[in-house]
């Protein structure tokens, strides 16, 4: 019997009114008529992993791959073990609670089919459907923490039975087996999966949507092996008509999301829509943030007079988001955001923190050499389990400020409090867009859009996402991280309180393979030193330089460090 999730009559006492969600035109509304704007996250990596969130892409890509890395360390029971408590921990209601604050209003949930049913090869009886309570179990969970929290939650089948497509990462595509476009079977399970699914949720007026299949890439007619280039793509409408005629046996309600071929964007040969509660995904990455990207989905939308939803972005600096936020709001899209959670990452708005132990499982998995002991690599993982819970991750406070203030304030914040006299580490610099906190000349990778500006943003990939490049640091007082890759002109800008009006002796800790100037003025532009700074020797060879009579007045200044020469790298400065 399904778990008692939310009431119609507690969400009416709660809320006056449902929620629910439906097109109206090119709108998304709720049952008011009041245009509702998706501004979603989905949590990647839970229900179904990816390798390059595990940093395991080079030698396992998909998830049974990992799971057979796993396997071979800790056994097969020790490796149901671990996904176990890496299930538990990887979704709560801490981190819904917190998204809710961050400015979050919905949820795009990746299911992975085999939490909720066996796959073709495993059932008993061929043709029949074993259900499994897990997968609901975490749904209902899910859904329950969603509606406590006035957010909608988006079912998105991101693996479906078989596999979608040829990027076997994106859907645990097993290459022996037949796919989901080669196997009648695996159609028919996959319809008889999304029908389980709104018979389940059919009254639930916080589910927002049902996004079909994600990022459909397959080859039916044409060369490109991710159906880039098909034409007609008429498997992928087929099976999409029919899973709504099945889920419209027993939801009539709920919103159906669809999605095109070549990774969700190719809407070739789409025939007249065959619902009227109907809504189209796309998806962006690597690419200019301006109208002409959004052309092909804008004309959709124009065509057939239903909404469009960019399901799926990310992965990009936070000057791209800010600047994404801003473009799409311009055009009322709702989005989701890639991932939540990925080892040892800034791109995303929290970061699971790597381990030298899981770092040392990466290397033999990668390169071979001594096998770790059973007893090692068993507590490796289970603290690696442990560390995607909220409580552990590492919140990415510059990545939320770019996704929500920024997209509408140009004023700046501190990212520490920082008080003269004291030491003000260089990667503390504030809070802002760049031309407000910072500036740097690599700060996006627009590779889709042009291949010569693949670009990491941050070539140190290390504590913030925005341009400025750091790098873990070695020097013997360190908050971990110093700022390199300077190129001439780039600046941070730092907020200071000061506790008098007077002149500070400010000490430089820096490194320099050879010579250079920095010039540190006010946010007026007002000069308050120049130094030149000799070459210490090498990118780790530490030396401190001192500069007199740096005027602060009382009270709160803005400070910017200014690099006139390229190579200079910054550990902090230190107000006396």
């Amino acid at each position: 019997m399904k778990r008692a999730i939310l009431l119609s009559a507690f969400l009416l006492s709660q809320f006056g009114t449902s929620q629910l969600l439906k097109t109206s035109g090119q709108k998304i509304v709720n049952d008011k008529g009041e245009n509702i704007q998706l501004r979603g996250l989905g949590p990647g990596g839970w229900m179904l992993q990816e390798g390059y969130m595990l940093k395991t892409a080079d030698f396992a890509g998909p998830q049974y791959k990992i799971k057979e890395k796993i396997a071979e360390l800790i056994g097969e029971e020790g490796m149901k073990k671990f996904y176990q408590a890496y299930l538990n921990n990887g979704i709560t209601k801490k981190d819904i609670d917190f998204l809710k604050q961050a400015g979050f209003n919905s949820i795009r949930l990746p299911m992975h089919y085999n939490l909720y049913t066996l796959p073709i090869e495993k059932e008993p009886v061929k043709g029949q459907d074993t259900w499994l309570e897990e997968g609901f179990r975490m749904t209902d969970d899910l859904l329950k923490w969603c509606a406590e929290n006035n957010m909608y939650l988006i079912l998105d089948l991101h693996a479906a039975p078989g596999g979608q497509g040829n990027d076997v990462n994106i859907s645990d595509n097993d290459k022996s087996k037949p796919s989901l476009w080669e196997s009648p079977e695996n159609q028919r399970k996959t319809i008889a999966l999304w029908k389980k699914l709104a018979e389940r949720y059919k009254d639930e007026a916080w589910i927002g949507g049902y996004d079909l299949i994600n990022e459909p890439n397959i080859n039916f007619t044409g060369k490109n092996p991710n159906g880039t280039d098909e034409m007609s793509n008429a498997p992928l409408w087929k099976l999409q008509k029919e899973i709504t005629q099945a889920i419209r046996e027993v939801d009539k309600k709920h919103i159906i999301i669809i999605e095109g071929n070549g990774w969700g964007n190719n809407y070739n040969g789409l025939p007249q829509l065959w619902d009227n509660n109907m809504v189209f995904s796309f998806h962006k990455y690597w690419n200019n943030n301006d109208d002409a990207t959004l052309k092909f989905a804008l004309d959709l939308r124009n065509k057939h007079n239903a909404p469009i939803w960019l399901g799926e972005t990310g992965e990009n600096s936070n000057v791209w988001f800010t600047q994404l936020i801003q473009l799409l709001d311009k055009h009322n899209i709702g989005y989701a955001f890639w991932p939540m959670k990925k080892i040892d990452n800034i791109a995303g708005i929290t970061n699971v923190k790597i381990t030298p132990e899981y770092q040392k499982l990466l290397d033999y998995w990668k390169k071979g050499g001594e096998k770790p002991s059973k007893e090692f690599a068993t507590k490796t993982l289970m603290d690696i389990a442990e560390g995607y819970k909220f409580d552990h991750v590492e919140v990415k406070k510059d990545v939320i400020d770019a996704m929500f203030r920024q997209t509408r304030d140009a004023s700046t914040l501190p990212f520490k409090n920082h008080n003269a006299p004291g030491r003000i580490f260089a990667a503390e610099y504030d809070l802002g867009r760049m031309g407000s906190a910072y500036l740097d000349k690599d700060y996006v990778n627009l590779w889709v859009s042009d291949p010569a500006k693949r670009s990491e943003w941050n070539s140190g990939n290390q504590m913030r996402n925005d341009g400025v490049d750091i790098y873990l640091c070695n020097d013997k007082v360190t908050n971990k991280y110093y700022v390199g890759k300077t190129e001439t002109g780039e600046w941070m800008q730092y907020t200071i309180q000061s506790a008098s009006d007077k002149n500070y002796t400010v000490d430089i800790r820096y490194s320099a393979p050879t010579s250079g100037t920095i010039r540190i003025e006010d946010s007026t532009g007002k000069k308050l030193a120049s130094v030149s700074l000799p070459s210490t020797g090498g990118n780790e060879k530490w030396n401190t330089f001192s500069i007199k009579r740096v005027h602060l007045n009382k009270g709160e200044n803005r400070i910017r460090i200014i690099f006139e020469n390229n190579g200079i790298n910054l550990n902090y400065i230190e107000l006396k």
